[in-house]
């Protein structure tokens, strides 16, 4: 039928009497218009007077027909349903207004209903919900309620604000990791890696500090950061600070950064240790399950030929330490503290770490045991032959002079 056009209504005065119900739909989206007009053809009790693209139209046809129902899409051009709505309560006070949705249109519904929707169906619902729907509004010539549509608008209001305060709150967290990720509030410790035999710091680790309230561990942020898709950035943004130390750490020791395997298959920063590989560990963290080992295997060799050693980062504290060991053959593995907190005193604990060596002589891969906190701790490690260890009884991480 065309738009602006009535075949069942030459009076003006509706069919709102005995008759037929007769439908006006407003939508935008031909598809959408002609599936509906479709639709209502096969209802024995409602008549299709016309169709509209957008709110003058919708405007123009309800003034003309005085439908009974008008099915009015919320985000359609020329001022959209909550323009239309109030415009055909003006022109047409007896026609009931039933809005069109997505899911993400519910503060325009919201306004639709403050403007005079009798009530609105999301866009998906089944045809025979929508007649059953044109047919509620229209049962005894009566709209809904005003406690009934005062029920919805609170109901809304409620959900509305509740969707405002966690944007806001999203909004916030994303800020401040966006913060973060430009350099602000971030600075590194180092803690030196010692080799357990001498005593000789071999290297040292950069560790990421962030300073927001509320004071959080950092591996909070890195998570915040991950939940935000901005897990990579941040990680880049510590990586490029470390860096910056290399000119203060003697020349004999290695710097070790962490990295999760989403940012050791990046190209960004791939870019970052390029030109210091030869002086670099890139710590894999074993938190995380690795998706695609063929891929990490990959990046990391241009880096590992360049000079850089890959380690795999607190060993034993996940569940995936065997299999990055196994797929990622890395120079050095690093166990767990809690693997190592009272070593000397927990049979079990000692019985995994022996076997760790020997699996380490055959692997040909260095153990550096973190957490080292007592005389103890350390006298039991070099007893089972691990080579290197860090933690506070050694020293502490602190800012490079």
């Amino acid at each position: 039928m065309a738009v602006g056009t009535s075949a069942y209504d030459t009076d003006g005065t509706g069919g709102s009497g005995t008759g037929p119900i007769s439908v006006l739909i407003a939508d935008d989206e031909p598809g959408l218009r002609i599936a509906l007009a479709d639709l209502l053809s096969h209802a024995d009790d409602v008549v299709l007077i016309g169709t509209a693209g957008d709110a003058d139209e919708a405007i123009a046809i309800a003034s003309d027909s005085r439908p009974d129902v008008a099915l009015v899409d919320v985000a359609m051009p020329a001022g959209g349903g909550p323009r239309a709505a109030r415009e055909i309560a003006r022109c047409s006070p007896d026609t009931r207004v039933i809005a069109l949705s997505a899911f993400e249109d519910r503060p325009t519904v919201l306004e639709m209903l403050r403007a005079g929707a009798v009530g609105y169906l999301v866009k998906g619902t089944t045809g025979d919900e929508i007649v059953g729907s044109i047919q509620k509004v229209m049962a005894g010539g009566a709209s809904l309620s005003a406690e009934v549509i005062s029920g919805i608008v609170a109901e809304l209001s409620k959900q509305l604000r509740r969707e405002d305060d966690d944007k806001q709150r999203v909004d916030a967290r994303r800020g401040e990791i966006e913060r973060f990720v430009a350099g602000e509030g971030v600075s590194m410790a180092f803690q030196p890696i010692v080799d357990l035999a001498t005593e000789a710091v071999v290297g040292v680790e950069a560790l990421a500090r962030f300073s927001a309230p509320p004071p959080r561990p950092p591996n909070e942020w890195f998570a915040e950061a991950v939940s935000l898709a901005l897990g990579v950035q941040l990680e880049l943004t510590t990586v490029t600070q470390a860096l910056r130390a290399l000119p203060r750490i003697d020349p004999g020791a290695y710097l070790a950064v962490n990295c999760s395997h989403r940012a050791a298959i990046s190209a960004e920063l791939a870019a970052l240790v390029e030109p210091h590989a030869s002086r670099l560990v890139l710590e894999i963290t074993e938190h995380d399950a690795v998706e695609d080992y063929e891929t990490l295997v990959d990046s990391l060799a241009p880096l590992r030929a360049l000079g850089a050693k890959v380690a795999i980062d607190d060993a034993g504290a996940g569940f995936a330490s065997l299999r990055h060991t196994l797929r990622i053959a890395p120079d050095i593995v690093k166990l767990d503290m809690s693997l190592t907190r009272d070593i000397d005193s927990d049979r079990a604990r000692r019985a995994l770490a022996a076997a760790m060596v020997s699996f380490a002589r055959e692997m040909d891969f260095s153990l550096v045991a973190e957490g080292i906190e007592t005389a103890e701790e350390l006298a039991t490690l070099r007893e089972l032959g691990i080579g290197f260890g860090q933690g506070f009884f050694l020293a502490e991480p602190s800012p490079l002079p």
